[in-house]
């Protein structure tokens, strides 16, 4: 599979982005299996992640951000007391990462019949516009551009 690069002149500090979808793309070990869906909301986006973890308890379950990263671990305890015959259903640790746009928000964890859901959210963005002065003259190296400050219809 071949990444995308961000390598246009119209995408300017992307650098990270291409890590993090790097990253996102080399961790695809398929267990536990999950789904992502849309849900309904008045404003922005809203998503659940749901995961299939049974056999897990609460406890040995936990989900953190990390630097913009969801990050769900599990691990269950081995019960050294046990002697199997046949052991289908290994006790298997796991970690899955979801890489989080700015602005999305975890807003609920919870467990229920083996399935881990986890709701996001993210609020409908502001709309901004900065208007940048334009000056006229740099000044000599390494300043910082000074602006005009002449009134209109002044004299010098």
């Amino acid at each position: 599979m071949r990444m995308i690069q961000f390598n246009s002149p119209f995408l300017l500090g992307f650098e990270q982005m291409e890590r993090l979808l790097e990253r996102a793309a080399k961790a695809s070990d398929g267990y536990p299996p999950y789904n992502v869906e849309q849900l309904a909301a008045e404003a922005g986006a809203a998503l659940r992640i749901t995961l299939a973890v049974a056999g897990f308890s609460r406890d040995e379950l936990s989900v953190t951000v990390e630097n913009s990263e969801l990050v769900i671990r599990g691990r269950q305890r081995d019960e050294d007391d046990r002697t199997y015959l046949h052991r289908g259903i290994a006790a298997r640790q796991f970690q899955r990462a979801f890489v989080l746009a700015d602005g999305m928000k975890v807003r609920t964890a919870r467990l229920e019949n083996g399935l881990l859901k986890i709701d996001l959210e993210r609020p409908a963005p502001e709309k901004t516009v900065q208007t940048i002065e334009i000056v006229d003259e740099m000044p000599a190296a390494g300043g910082r551009p000074v602006p005009d400050t002449r009134r209109a219809g002044a004299t010098e």
